[in-house]
């Protein structure tokens, strides 16, 4: 029987590996966690008027209704109905589930989850980059360059994986 033993550079590159993908998983859980709220407030606004609401927030928050930007916002929440709500609502559920799988197979290190976090990283490119041509702020900057850092990352970290040992050291 042959058992491989691992030297202490490679212990070290399974530790920043480990490091990269929790991290990964962090970052996918917390998205997880954000859409999952974002579906819950769609939800809480089905039996509630979302414009009326959101006037007594700019009230309680002491901004000016009469700004331009707050006023296009309330302009807009009067257009969503109660069926683009539960949309909204199914929508993220959706989308947090899906996060969800990533993180938590991401955390277990398991090579699917691998696989189909840098699947949806690059279906997003095109549309994130898109949006920021269409509109530069640091925002979209910001989402833009985390998923390539998360594509580059996963595109290394898989051909590594299937790199034979010998080649690895």
């Amino acid at each position: 029987m042959h058992t491989v033993t691992m030297d202490k550079p490679n212990k070290e590159a399974a530790h920043r590996q480990d490091s990269g993908l929790f991290a990964i998983a962090i970052f996918k859980l917390g998205k997880a966690a954000l859409f999952m709220a974002i579906g819950f407030g769609a939800l809480h606004f089905l039996h509630h008027d979302l414009s009326e609401s959101l006037l007594h927030l700019i009230a309680a928050l002491r901004f000016d209704p009469e700004n331009h930007f707050l006023s296009v916002i309330l302009d807009r929440a009067e257009l969503v109905s109660h069926h683009r709500l539960k949309l909204i609502s199914l929508g993220t559920f959706a989308y947090s589930g899906l996060a969800m799988t990533e993180g938590v197979g991401l955390m277990l290190r398991k090579t699917w989850a691998e696989y189909l976090t840098l699947w949806l990283s690059v279906s997003f490119l095109p549309w994130e980059s898109y949006e920021l041509i269409r509109h530069v702020d640091w925002w979209r900057v910001g989402i833009l360059f985390s998923n390539l850092v998360i594509v580059v990352y996963l595109v290394w970290l898989l051909k590594r994986k299937r790199m034979p040992a010998t080649s690895q050291e």
